[in-house]
């Protein structure tokens, strides 16, 4: 039997819009993954402890807040400082192209926008650990 994907989802920083990612955790789980939602307010260091605790094979994050930049900034060097590798870190809300380009540099994964078909973000997520656990 495969491992079930197991996925950290949180809403981090002061955003209350949680019903996008609440119909995506939904959406996860009937696919067959394990989700762990985390719910609203999470800091980085709650997001990366659950991450670490959960054994996590993905950390997916909706900000809608414009605080992007150092949500996933803080949450990458977090991973990073606790040596967690091989773990996938996305997400999406309403983040430039520029931005998304400059977090795929710091090792940040794909970001998806407002209207991006949930269908097309599972087979990213399958896709990556595929290719990064197998």
């Amino acid at each position: 039997m495969k491992k079930k994907i197991r996925i950290i989802m949180a809403k981090p920083g002061l955003d209350g819009h949680d019903r996008g990612i609440k119909i995506l955790a939904r959406a996860y789980r009937d696919a067959g993954m394990e989700v762990i939602y985390l719910g609203l307010r999470q800091t980085p260091e709650m997001i990366v402890s659950a991450a670490i605790q959960e054994d996590a094979d993905v950390i997916a994050l909706s900000v809608l807040s414009g605080a992007h930049m150092t949500i996933f900034s803080k949450v990458k060097k977090l991973m990073d400082e606790e040596g967690i590798e091989n773990v996938l870190l996305t997400g999406g809300g309403i983040i430039p192209k520029e931005d998304m380009q400059a977090l795929s540099k710091l090792g940040v994964g794909k970001m998806f926008g407002p209207g991006t078909a949930v269908d097309s973000t599972i087979e990213y997520i399958e896709n990556w650990i595929n290719d990064n656990r197998n």
